[in-house]
Formats: C-alpha cells, sequence, structure tokens
C-alpha cells in the first residue's frame, strides 16, 4: 500500500465520520482514528517490498513484527487462478446501471483493460479493469455489496 492510498483512505474515514477504522491485510495493518477536528493514522507494520536485492542477509522476523495470516476465499486448488482484487474501498457492482447487462459472468473472456465492475466509492462511480486476459471461474463477491481495499473480487484463469 502506497503513501497516497493511505492518504485517500484517511481523507474518506474523515469525510465518513466513522469514529475508528482498522484495516487489515497481508502486508499491512492500519488503525485510523477520528476526533473533532483532527486525524490519527498508526501504521503497525509493512512487510519488505518484494523487490529487495536477494544478496541482503536474513534477519529472523522477531514475533512481534510477523505479517498476520490472512483468510483468504481462495483455496489450494485455486491457486492456479489469478485473483482480481479490488483497488479501493466501496460497493460492488457488477452491471453499469441496473437496466444494463453485467459486465462479466462465469466463463466470460476477458482482455487486459476490459472493464469487469464498477466500484463506488464517495459517489464517484470507478470502472475496474482487468489486469490479466483469461476466463472469469468464480465471482467472489455479491452485486451491491461493500468491499475492502484488496479484497479478492474475480478469479481468472489466464490459461
Amino acid at each position: 500500500m502506497e503513501l497516497k492510498d493511505i492518504q485517500n483512505l484517511i481523507k474518506f474515514v474523515a469525510k465518513s465520520g466513522a469514529s475508528e477504522v482498522k484495516l487489515e491485510m497481508e502486508d499491512i495493518k492500519i488503525t485510523i482514528k477520528t476526533g473533532s477536528d483532527k486525524t490519527d493514522t498508526t501504521i503497525i507494520h509493512q512487510a519488505p517490498i518484494a523487490s529487495v536485492p536477494a544478496q541482503m542477509p536474513n534477519q529472523p522476523v522477531p514475533a512481534a513484527e510477523a505479517p498476520i495470516a490472512s483468510s483468504n476465499n481462495v483455496t489450494d486448488k485455486e491457486s492456479k487462478y489469478v485473483v482480481v482484487k479490488s483497488p479501493i474501498i466501496g460497493t460492488f457492482y457488477r452491471k453499469p446501471s441496473p437496466d444494463k447487462p453485467l459486465f462479466v459472468e462465469v466463463g466470460s473472456v476477458i482482455n487486459v483493460g476490459d472493464t469487469v465492475c464498477i466500484i463506488e466509492a464517495m459517489k464517484l462511480f470507478n470502472e475496474i479493469e482487468s489486469e490479466v486476459a483469461g476466463k472469469i471461474v468464480k465471482i467472489l463477491v455479491d452485486d451491491a455489496t461493500p468491499v475492502e481495499f484488496d479484497q479478492p473480487l474475480f478469479l481468472v484463469d489466464p490459461s
């Protein structure tokens, strides 16, 4: 998660009126508490970046800093599929409007750049485009339900 994403999350929480929001992912844990005129952010842990050179000596990670294992809806047999994840927090929609057809269904063949869904955040409708070509194998979220940042939305078979 980049600093820009964290700043956008802070703004979103401040405008929403929530007094406290906790966000936990594989590599980061964030708690945002809003008061009358201030917003406090605590970042507890960020995992090392994957592009770190392999020559660095391996140091043991203290137990207090070990990443928290996340429970995904993706099982081992589904691990061969590519997961399309939500880039933002918002409400997930499978079609552009109630009277229009679905963007994708199970079995739909998609290409890179194809719109797979819309996520509404703060009254803005964001088209989510596929970053992978393949066939939709599973839709992991129900229409018109809230989604979190980095939440799996679709499983795509890239073969």
